[in-house]
């Protein structure tokens, strides 16, 4: 009870029905190892929609230049269980998931796929309790407002075609450091050709850091051309 309240709290609303929000916290492993027949996957399947259509709305209106191609790229951004993840640790949303003894063994608490759905399962029972405006004021007020970063390229692949082209080799990547407790991490991320080092990057995670090697890697690479162009 005390900590529905707290989680009500965190979130900004109070529920009229406080089953659903309840209900939105319990995986299934949960309701396995307890023998109950409620878990939240029917609610993660429902705030999956009503996301989409929060995200779709926002995007639309945000950004009146991007035709449809750039804004699929930036909703599946949006929705990735990587960004969800990220959102529900925000708002310490890992604290508050019931998991069974074994996934919380085996880390089940820091695992995204369950983070995420339990986030959408969140806004499942949101749009019950209170409907769609209650659900885009929430997802807009506490994370769309306070800005976004989307990278619309993928700098690996990129570099990757590149390097595969002009060399028929794939890039190296070698996490070289790591900083920082486990909940805030920072990686250090070197790209080479072969033993050379083409670009070097931080990133809250490994995916991350990698694409910004790739990224100053691509730089380099541009930079090597235009000499080679100045120098002919």
């Amino acid at each position: 009870m005390e900590k529905i309240d707290e989680l009500q709290n965190i979130l900004g609303i109070k529920f009229k029905n406080r089953e659903l929000l309840k209900a939105a916290l319990i995986h299934k492993s949960w309701s396995v190892e307890n023998k109950n027949k409620i878990n939240n996957e029917r609610l993660e399947f429902l705030g999956d929609s009503v996301l989409a259509v929060i995200v779709a709305e926002f995007l639309y209106e945000s950004y009146p230049t991007k035709d449809e191609g750039e804004l699929s790229k930036l909703k599946s951004v949006l929705v990735s269980k990587q960004q969800l993840s990220k959102w529900a640790k925000d708002i310490h949303l890992d604290k508050y998931i019931l998991i069974s003894t074994s996934e919380e063994t085996s880390g089940g608490r820091k695992k995204d796929t369950i983070i995420a759905g339990s986030f959408e399962a969140i806004l499942g029972a949101i749009y019950l309790d209170q409907g769609i405006d209650k659900c885009r004021d929430f997802v807009k007020k506490k994370f769309l407002s306070k800005g976004i970063e989307i990278e619309l390229k993928d700098y690996k692949s990129i570099l990757q075609e590149i390097l595969q082209k002009e060399f028929k080799t794939l890039p190296q990547y070698e996490i070289v450091k790591e900083t920082g407790p486990d909940h805030n991490k920072e990686f250090d991320c070197i790209v080479k050709l072969d033993k050379e080092s083409l670009g070097y990057g931080k990133g809250k995670t490994k995916k991350q850091a990698q694409q910004n090697a790739a990224k100053e890697a691509l730089k380099y690479i541009e930079n090597l051309k235009l000499k080679k162009r100045k120098n002919k």
